[in-house]
């Protein structure tokens, strides 16, 4: 490694298929004494199933990093942007799907 570089740089790469990204509209997370699981999911209406796009597992600490990154992307954002409002949650049923009435 070059004695040029910068102490703690680290060079990240981003493949074409990661950077196009997955969409999710519902995150379940789930936690034991070790670690946090996400689970990403794209749940669409009228659809009896959703399958998991995306899991990520984190050590508690970055778990932690995680949420204080996160609030703080947010407060930049509202301070650019505004207020982000939040919506009325819809229940999710686990029956999610429609009912079929003719």
């Amino acid at each position: 490694m070059s004695e040029n570089k910068q102490q703690g740089q680290i060079n990240i790469e981003l493949d074409e298929q990661t950077a196009d990204g997955i969409y999710s509209n519902l995150a379940i997370i789930n936690h034991s004494n070790t670690e946090f699981v996400i689970d990403y999911i794209n749940i669409m209406p009228g659809v009896p199933k959703a399958k998991v796009k995306s899991r990520i597992i984190l050590t508690p600490q970055h778990a932690k990093r995680l949420l204080g990154a996160l609030a703080e992307n947010i407060n930049r954002f509202e301070a650019a942007h505004g207020e982000i409002k939040e919506a009325e949650m819809p229940s999710i049923p686990l029956n999610f799907g429609p009912t079929g009435q003719a």
